[in-house]
């Protein structure tokens, strides 16, 4: 929030006119602050009309008017300097930059004298007749937040169609969701006190048109009473409002408010933790339906040891790898660090997607290489996407180098029949992982092209819908989110680099499984072992990317089962109990390194989650 006497980009003018001097702040009752963006033709009007409604029902000096003028290119600001010259307690604040109507408003009321505070729109579309009731109502302590409202008994309110159809409709979103009970949250023309907005201003996010209704949303839920009542209203002009993109933005938001009063308060690592449970059994149970698990166990039983101990050896050995990849990732951000200290924070973020949904292990990781390296956010998580596209693009070749293989040797259509012949989840499983192929394949090709076009089209694309001061730092964190990525994609020597690491990790992911396979004493040939197991592991990683499978089949287990009993002799009770016992060994070994690295690190796993989104949601407000 920039203070309205310093920075370059900010600048205060209070004078009184005449020669006379400005109001002694101290005597000063009610602070009024006019929110203008490019209002040449209309502010000194509303100004002067503001000062003398005012002058009604107030002592002179005990009232201030301020132009909260939000980075204007008109003739707004040389207008509001001359008001501010001539008429006392009459103040100008300036900002060079867009602040968001929320945001011009919030930093007005920082630097206010006022107990009470007003703002309304600056093209009086609202009857200045009310103003001594919006004033008093919360001047003499009936309230501690009144509204006025153009959809209550009694008023005079000319809604164009255009207008009152969606106004309609967002209010009785915001009564649904936010359970406000008011029937008009966007009139402009309202006042609060000073303890309320003290209290609850710090909590509001938008700095747009949503900031007055989170502001009566927030007052309301930290006890204080608001006051809701009549206005006559005409709308004078154009409004500013963009229906499509403001419309949208504020449904958006509506969604983000429900989701922090109503929801957030109510999740907890232990509620995440249950529910997680709860879907686990319910998915096992399901699972009965499909599957035999005596015969898997038994199969599972006869496993031999010692090729499963080599499994986990191999497995193991792809880790300090991952760490490498994720070295050579962030060197081309421009942050050194250790192999160790890598290595740990990938094992820690992989543990974290084992035991959290939602991939929350991804925000642990990015909140140990901020908290301890000092990487920022964006960079974290670009550095996470970059990985999560090599790792797609590794397994999508893999599988298709298999795919080429078989159509080359005439078996393409003995692939085609087990598919089309298999169960419905082990269908679902393949058409996923063509579709996350085909993903990952085109997101590879658009990094690539757009790194080498130095062009980023994110902040047009997020303009499309909103033009906030939110939404600009949603496009300042998306851009530079995507610049890190084409940076690692646009450098030919790292994205070979860092490919070929990714190849050989994945070819030891093979390789454990190939092993799993041959401890189940299948009796397969190694070079049918090795491709059926490149194949199968491979569509099996790209059908996991979504938990759709019906059944509470995991959709790796359907992908590996479906192709392995499809492909090769091995029964179907075979193949899912190779599939269980290799993911079962992958994850062990993870959480084992995961265990070790929180260790070594000093890391707590929930702690870490917690923080982690504290710490989004701190550089979040900092930066807008």
């Amino acid at each position: 929030m920039n203070d309205p006497a310093d920075g370059s980009d900010a600048a205060e003018r209070a004078a009184g006119g005449d020669g006379a001097a400005p109001p002694d702040p101290t005597r000063i009752e009610v602070s009024v602050v006019l929110p203008a963006y490019n209002e040449a033709d209309t502010i000194e009007k509303t100004v002067r009309t503001t000062v003398d409604t005012l002058e009604a029902f107030l002592d002179p000096g005990t009232f201030e008017v301020i132009v909260a003028e939000d980075g204007c290119d008109d003739e707004t600001p040389a207008i509001a300097d001359r008001l501010a010259d001539e008429i006392p307690g009459v103040r100008h604040f300036h900002s060079d930059e867009r602040l968001g109507r929320g945001g011009a408003l919030e930093r007005a009321f920082d630097a206010a004298h006022g107990g009470t505070l007003v703002y309304f729109d600056t093209d009086l579309a609202t009857d200045m007749k009310h103003l001594e009731e919006l004033v008093n109502t919360v001047r003499h302590g009936e309230a501690d937040v009144a509204t006025g409202s153009r959809w209550m008994p009694d008023n005079v309110a000319d809604r164009p169609a255009k207008r009152g159809i969606p106004s309609r409709g967002y209010n009785a979103a915001v009564r649904l969701f936010l359970r406000t009970g008011l029937r008009d949250h966007q009139c402009g023309f309202k006042a609060i006190s000073r303890e309320a907005f003290e209290a609850v201003h710090d909590d509001v996010e938008d700095r747009h048109w949503f900031w007055d209704t989170e502001l009566l949303v927030r007052a309301q839920r930290a006890g204080f009473e608001v006051k809701e009542f009549p206005v006559d209203w005409e709308p004078k002009g154009d409004s500013k409002v963009d229906l499509v993109r403001d419309v949208f933005g504020m449904g958006s938001q509506i969604v983000r408010t429900w989701w922090q009063l109503s929801v957030q308060p109510r999740v907890n690592k232990w509620v995440t933790l249950g529910a997680s449970a709860l879907l686990v059994l319910l998915a096992f149970l399901l699972s009965t339906l499909y599957i035999d698990y005596g015969t898997v166990l038994d199969r599972i039983s006869e496993a031999d040891p010692t090729l499963i101990g080599v499994a986990a050896v191999v497995y193991a050995l792809s880790w300090p790898l991952r760490g490498l990849r994720y070295r050579d990732i962030l060197a081309e951000l421009g942050y050194t660090e250790k192999l160790g200290f890598l290595t740990g924070a990938v094992f820690i973020s992989q543990t974290g997607n084992l035991v959290f949904p939602a991939r929350l292990g991804d925000g642990v990781r990015a909140y140990v290489v901020k908290a301890r390296r000092g990487i920022p956010y964006p960079s974290g998580f670009a550095s996470l996407a970059a990985e999560r596209v090599f790792d797609l693009l590794t397994i999508t070749v893999l599988a298709g180098l298999v795919l080429l293989g078989y159509a080359a040797t005439g078996d393409l259509a003995r692939v085609a029949e087990s598919v089309t012949g298999a169960s419905q989840s082990g269908q679902i499983a393949v058409l996923v992982a063509i579709g996350i192929a085909v993903v990952a394949i085109a997101a590879v090709t658009g990094i690539v092209l757009s790194a080498r076009s130095d062009r980023n089209r994110i902040r047009s694309l997020v303009e499309r819908f909103s033009s906030d001061s939110y939404a600009d730092y949603v496009a300042g964190a998306l851009e530079r989110f995507v610049g890190d990525v084409q940076q690692v994609g646009g450098d030919p020597k790292a994205f070979t680099r860092v490919g070929v690491t990714s190849l050989v990790i994945w070819t030891l992911d093979v390789i454990t499984a190939v092993f799993v396979l041959a401890a189940f004493g299948t009796g397969l040939e190694t070079a049918t072992l090795v491709t059926i197991c490149f194949f199968a592991v491979s569509v099996g990683n790209l059908a996991k990317v979504l938990p759709l499978s019906p059944g509470g089949v995991g959709l790796y287990e359907a992908a590996f089962t479906l192709l392995v009993a499809g492909l090769t002799p091995v029964t179907a009770s075979v193949a899912l109990g190779v599939a269980i016992v290799d993911h079962f060994l992958k994850n062990v070994v993870t959480m084992i390194g995961g265990g070790i690295s929180m260790l070594a690190l000093n890391v707590s796993l929930t702690t870490a989650v917690e923080e982690a989104e504290e710490m989004e949601e701190v550089e979040s407000v900092e930066s807008a």
